[in-house]
């Protein structure tokens, strides 16, 4: 739909959203190439800090996928983060249409300050969100074992998707907590 660098810029609240959040490269656009079928649809990188916009997705006629600026060890000048700060605090404060959060983890290194900052942050402004641990690919069964126990030390009754773009493992349940999100 739109790319937004300012709150003013954002359209106009007409469909429900879902917002994809976390850490520069944790694999949120290669999520969202992968959840929607739609491959470059939002542009991926192994460059972290390429997402510098809030970018505002239709999806089926009936929700907007929306893909924030990740935040951690961007590649980018102090001043500009700090402006992607500002419009994605923005963005989770402000929008009403905003229904669920999903909260993108690298699963190989699980929680970082950060990441833990935000989850209390969505917590404390009763934001719904869903954690989803991706690249869960490049683990083998022991660590994938270790990750998912270090994830639910700090989350343990919410619902955790595990998600590989390599073999979409993970995008029937990301649809069902979207739809059951929708419902509700």
């Amino acid at each position: 739909m739109l790319s937004a660098v300012r709150p003013e810029h954002f359209p106009s609240e007409t469909l429900p959203e879902v917002a994809f959040l976390g850490r520069s490269n944790c694999g949120k656009s290669t999520l969202l190439n992968c959840v929607t079928g739609q491959k470059g649809l939002a542009f991926s990188s192994s460059t972290p800090g390429r997402t510098q916009a809030v970018n505002f997705f239709r999806v089926e006629g009936r929700l907007i996928f929306v893909d924030l600026p990740g935040y951690g060890h961007a590649k980018a000048p102090k001043h500009v983060t700090r402006q992607w700060s500002e419009v994605i605090d923005a963005y989770l404060l402000e929008r009403k249409s905003l229904q669920l959060c999903c909260f993108l983890l690298d699963a190989r290194r699980g929680w970082m300050d950060a990441d833990l900052q935000l989850k209390e942050w969505l917590e404390f402004h009763k934001r719904s969100y869903v954690v989803v641990a991706t690249k869960v690919d490049k683990l083998n069964q022991k660590e994938r074992y270790a990750s998912q126990k270090a994830i639910r030390e700090h989350y343990a009754e919410g619902e955790l998707i595990w998600f590989s773009a390599v073999n979409g493992q993970g995008v029937k349940e990301l649809w069902q907590a979207i739809s059951k999100t929708m419902v509700n």
